[in-house]
């Protein structure tokens, strides 16, 4: 069994996306959160099985997801230190900040972890995952996870040392980018459109022009030259957009995001 300690809107979004992806039968799944009411009420709609109790949770799994924020690991590990210890599960950890050696520290013996940071769009199983792990893990461990990781997504392996830096530009970019999309459709009711559809018609261009970086191989400037004809009107909003310090405000809110994982 995969368990959850912790059901916040993460880990509710991993496992919406594991279930509905099939990598996991629903009957496989953990859950244990302290608002056991809500916990439970989410588990019967996901059809995976509740745990009261945080100690009869770990002591049922061969991998155990810790989903808990990063100031509450230290107490979660103390409770859970002798029963990890004897079943030596997987430990995967998606709590921000704390590297895999802090969360070894936190325990009585040397366990077998794996940092995963991945983002929201686990929801609609379309998010990016960065993951690495410690000197423990097998090769069976790592293939797990990232079968684990693309099934809510795509998972991507790096150092550890890039992991706040990658927190800045994978975990937190879909608020950037729904506020980007957000602001595309204002700009479209403010000259007529609805807002409906205004939001439907700037998520599938956005959707789209990530498609086409992902899949051309090309620079992302040259994809605007390409757009950009003499004198035309999209030449005039990338214009717009320098202007008003567009770059700029970005790499200053990746900077932003990036020191406050650092401080974490």
């Amino acid at each position: 069994m995969v368990g959850f300690i912790g059901c916040g809107n993460m880990a509710s979004a991993i496992i919406g996306g594991i279930v509905s992806s099939g990598f996991l039968d629903a009957g496989s799944i953990g859950v244990y959160d302290v608002l056991k009411d809500k916990t439970e009420t989410f588990a019967k709609e996901k059809g995976i099985r509740f745990f009261s109790d945080v100690k009869e949770l770990t002591e049922s799994c061969s991998t155990v997801i810790l989903a808990v924020k990063p100031n509450v690991l230290p107490a979660v590990l103390s409770e859970l230190g002798t029963v990890l210890e004897k079943n030596d599960p997987l430990i995967i950890s998606i709590a921000a900040g704390k590297t895999t050696g802090d969360i070894a520290n936190l325990l009585p013996y040397s366990p077998r972890i794996v940092r995963i940071m991945p983002n929201i769009n686990a929801t609609v199983c379309a998010a990016v995952s960065a993951y690495c792990g410690n000197n423990r893990i097998t090769a069976e461990d790592k293939e797990f996870v990232e079968g684990f990781c693309n099934s809510f997504g795509k998972g991507i392996e790096i150092e550890e040392k890039l992991f706040s830096i990658y927190t800045a530009i994978g975990g937190c970019s879909p608020a950037f980018a729904y506020m980007f999309i957000d602001s595309l459709a204002r700009g479209a009711v403010k000259n007529g459109m609805t807002k409906d559809a205004a939001l439907k018609v700037a998520a599938q261009a956005v959707l789209g022009s990530a498609k086409m970086i992902l899949e051309s191989n090309e620079h992302p400037w040259k994809l605007v030259d390409a757009v950009c004809s003499p004198g035309g009107t999209t030449i005039e909003g990338v214009a717009s957009l320098q202007e008003d310090g567009f770059e700029a405000s970005v790499i200053s809110a990746v900077e932003a995001s990036f020191n406050k994982d650092k401080s974490l």
